[in-house]
């Protein structure tokens, strides 16, 4: 019988955080503390459905507000610079699910680290902008890092019971998006919900977008690559439109296993909670009559130049993947807001990052540096 957990949960109000809350009540877990940003209907429902001791509340008015509505119940709000750092240091919670979006998921992962033995980690940001600082300070402070994504959820449940001196590749299943096919004239015409128009997933805007120019692709080729030890040479991207199998692993001998399952991120978000034991889930069961067949294919790195950006950049490493990951996030929120064309948000990204000086064996303040400088970049060129 599986123990119930006490779960703090950070992005609480994004996509991958209200499914770790679906997945929490379904398993009768203890909710401890919430994390989000500006969303406070959402995030008043939230507290009066799961009762946590403590939120942090980034935008100082929204936690104002907060305080108002919830004045009737005991949580505590924690509001302010670093206010999530600050709040997880009073928690012992069994799990904290990162799900904070960017790069401003970074010093909480840090944080979580020092104060939790498990991190369910859906911040890719965290690992692609300073992976060996992450990966260290886990090892240091002897915290597991379960990822969340569901590409790398499966990649990890393929290791099980493996060796990894043994694997011969990692297989990165993609989507290919909501343009897959399409000519590269096409996507200069890209309107902003096109985009947002992904085949088989729900998500955020952001991660969406990512998805559309295969950049989402490229950072999780950089986060499997910290997270299972691998050289980028060793991960190869293949589309895979039904998304049914999340990834796969292939050893020296040729066998091939793969993860297979309904696109629900609930899945990989419990599995990261209740490692090693599998529970009941809240998903849906898959019906392979219902696929019918699964098909595979080589990625277009001419249409969608960011995946192979991402593949230079990992071979690069230093603070480039830290400085492509700010650049990316500058222009794709110019794009959402309608100022740059799609294909501009490649070209800007590819523009700064095969342009900027690199920095082999970067400090966190190093990392911290280029990520202001890139963004900044980004703003100079919209001027």
């Amino acid at each position: 019988m599986n123990d119930k957990k006490h779960i703090t949960v950070l992005g609480s109000t994004g996509s991958i955080g209200t499914q770790a809350l679906d997945v929490a009540e379904f398993s009768d877990d203890t909710v401890d503390a919430l994390a989000f940003g500006s969303n406070i209907k959402l995030g008043e429902a939230q507290i009066r459905k799961f009762k946590p001791k403590f939120v942090a509340v980034s935008d100082e008015r929204s936690a104002d507000q907060l305080r108002i509505a919830i004045a009737d119940t005991d949580t505590k709000i924690v509001d302010g610079e670093d206010c999530v750092c600050r709040m997880l240091c009073e928690l012992q919670s069994d799990v904290c699910i990162n799900a904070i979006s960017g790069f401003n998921g970074l010093r909480p992962t840090l944080q979580a680290i020092k104060q939790f033995r498990r991190i369910g980690l859906a911040n890719k940001e965290t690992i692609v902008a300073a992976g060996e600082i992450v990966k260290a300070s886990a090892a240091e402070n002897h915290c597991e890092i379960i990822p969340v994504d569901s590409e790398h959820s499966a990649i990890f449940q393929c290791l099980e019971g493996n060796r990894r001196k043994e694997i011969r590749r990692i297989l990165l299943t993609c989507s290919g998006g909501p343009f897959f096919g399409a000519d590269p004239d096409r996507l200069k015409n890209v309107t902003v919900a096109e985009a947002l128009g992904h085949p088989t997933w729900s998500m955020g805007a952001k991660i969406t977008i990512d998805s559309a120019t295969l950049m989402n692709k490229g950072l999780e080729l950089i986060e499997a690559m910290h997270l299972f030890d691998v050289s980028p040479d060793k991960i190869e991207v293949v589309v895979h439109r039904e998304s049914i199998i999340h990834s796969m692993v292939e050893y020296q001998d040729r066998a091939i296993l793969a993860q297979l399952g309904a696109s629900d991120m609930r899945i990989p978000i419990q599995y990261a909670i209740t490692y090693p034991e599998r529970i009941e889930s809240p998903s849906e069961p898959l019906d392979f009559f219902k696929i019918g067949k699964l098909t595979f294919f080589e990625p277009d790195r001419t249409a969608f130049p960011l995946l192979a950006l991402a593949e230079r950049t990992a071979r690069a490493g230093g603070v480039l993947p830290c400085v492509m990951n700010a650049a990316n996030e500058e222009a794709v929120a110019y794009f959402l807001k309608e100022k740059i064309t799609f294909t501009e948000i490649s070209e800007l990204v590819c523009d700064i990052t095969e342009n900027y000086r690199n920095i082999k064996t970067p400090s966190l303040s190093d990392i911290e540096e280029a990520n202001v400088l890139a963004r900044e970049l980004v703003r100079t060129k919209m001027i």
